[in-house]
């Protein structure tokens, strides 16, 4: 993988929010679940599609908290505009697992 500078790293804006709503999402290619992220008053709520079906439902994800790109252009995904990128990482069997603060922290708080 090449290295990058910080400089590069830092124009990544990646912020923690919290998941506020959660709905199935039957029109997508692949099985997707959309959010609405809540990132606190300096960016508001978002929203995204994220393929997270495997370990997750959409009833059991409102109230936590998540990491998420902020400030990569939208992006169509079907009938749905994706206002950021939910982080997560793929776990052994090829199925994403969130990556979340392991304590509260205020909504909008940018990884460091």
């Amino acid at each position: 993988m090449a290295e990058i500078a910080y400089d590069d790293f830092q124009a990544v804006d990646i912020r923690a929010g919290t998941i506020v709503r959660a709905e199935p999402f039957p029109e997508a290619r692949k099985p997707a679940i959309k959010l609405w992220v809540d990132f606190g008053p300096e960016i508001g709520q978002r929203k995204s599609s994220a393929q997270i079906t495997e370990h997750y439902d959409p009833e059991t994800l409102v109230g936590r908290q998540v990491m998420a790109v902020v400030n990569f252009p939208p992006r169509q995904i079907g009938p749905v505009m994706s206002e950021v990128l939910v982080l997560g990482v793929y776990d052994d069997a090829g199925a994403v697992v969130l990556i979340a603060p392991d304590k509260p922290v205020p909504d909008g708080g940018r990884m460091c």
